[in-house]
């Protein structure tokens, strides 16, 4: 019991060489379930946030962190989303999984639209395909999307066993986020920055979100 509740303290340990980059413990935290989280989009307004997960996408109100969609994705019987944005209204969200098929949900009313010709804002089958998402390609390329961004000069970028080390400019390393509670040692994190937060997602299905330290 002990040994658990010093694991769950560790979790957001950070270390800073130089300068931190991120405020720890996370400002708030979105369960999603279980699933491993895979990718992440912002919805145009910036009011909620969709998470691609191991088992589908769901999309969450930023506020108050409930669920108000679900979107079952299948592609030949794997629930993975690899990539997943939406358009630039907000009314649509695209799924994409480990061969590139996609497919296009109805916001409003969480159904899939069949006719992806009509969305000329998803990516094509090339386009797809230069993303990684083939299936010639190893589960990891196809896998990890989203391992990188940067913001003010500062770079996140995914590590093994789901940490996230920030660099400068020069690739100093200035801060790294670790979770010892980690299950997968393969699990890479989807790295955002958005509206002074870097978002972040676990393999057990959180969402996290850490306030960036003013400069």
């Amino acid at each position: 019991m002990k040994k658990h509740i010093l694991s769950l303290a560790l979790i957001g340990t950070t270390w800073a060489s130089t300068a931190q980059v991120v405020l720890t413990p996370p400002a708030k935290t979105i369960t999603t379930g279980k699933a491993e989280v895979t990718c992440l989009a912002i919805a145009p307004k910036g009011d909620r946030i969709l998470v691609g997960t191991a088992r589908g996408a769901e999309l969450y109100d930023m506020e108050s962190g409930k669920r108000v969609a679900r979107f079952p994705y299948n592609e030949d019987g794997s629930e993975v989303v690899y990539h997943a944005s939406f358009n630039d209204n907000g009314e649509w969200v695209v799924l994409i999984g480990y061969a590139g098929t996609r497919e296009v949900w109805d916001v409003k009313d969480g159904k899939q639209d069949k006719m992806i010709a009509r969305h000329k804002w998803i990516p094509d089958a090339i386009r797809t395909r230069g993303m990684g998402l083939k299936k010639g390609n190893s589960d990891f390329d196809r896998f990890y999307q989203q391992v990188e961004a940067t913001e003010g000069g500062i770079t996140a970028k995914a590590d093994k066993n789901g940490m996230v080390v920030f660099t400068d400019d020069g690739g100093n390393a200035l801060q790294r986020i670790a979770y010892p509670d980690n299950k997968d040692q393969h699990h890479r994190a989807p790295c955002l920055f958005r509206n002074g937060q870097f978002i972040t997602g676990t393999d057990d299905g959180r969402v996290l979100f850490y306030d960036l330290v003013k400069r």
